[in-house]
């Protein structure tokens, strides 16, 4: 089973820049697929970014698109969101994901994901 650990929210304010960071015990088959969501209470959990780990591939929501970017340091096991111009609409617990290479499913869809780490909070005030 693959563990998935964040790190990195916090309280900023409106125009502030945060980075978290998600640690993986392991790579796998699993773990081809890497992304971020983002929920808020009373609403669905919302992709946010991804990456293929294989070949760097990435895709973002249009929500946030510009502002934030994710990579990865394959060494270190561990995927990154940097996330820049943040925005009061953009408070929510942010989870890391994983999953694997091939799906019916879109990265956007939260079903496709196996693994998920515990999620940390972001809190952006105006």
């Amino acid at each position: 089973q693959v563990q998935l650990v964040e790190s990195g929210g916090g309280s900023v304010q409106a125009g502030g820049s945060l980075r978290l960071s998600c640690a993986a015990s392991a790579y796998t088959s699993t773990t081809s697929l890497m992304g971020w969501f983002r929920q808020v209470p009373g609403k669905e959990r919302e992709g946010v970014a991804v990456i293929y780990t294989g070949v760097g591939s990435t895709y973002y929501a249009d929500s946030v698109k510009g502002r934030f970017t994710i990579s990865q340091d394959n060494a270190k096991r561990t995927l990154y969101l940097q996330m820049n111009s943040l925005q009061p609409e953009d408070t929510a617990m942010y989870y890391c994901a994983a999953g694997p290479l091939s799906s019916a499913l879109k990265w956007t869809e939260f079903l496709r994901y196996r693994h998920w780490g515990q999620g940390t909070q972001v809190t952006v005030s105006s």
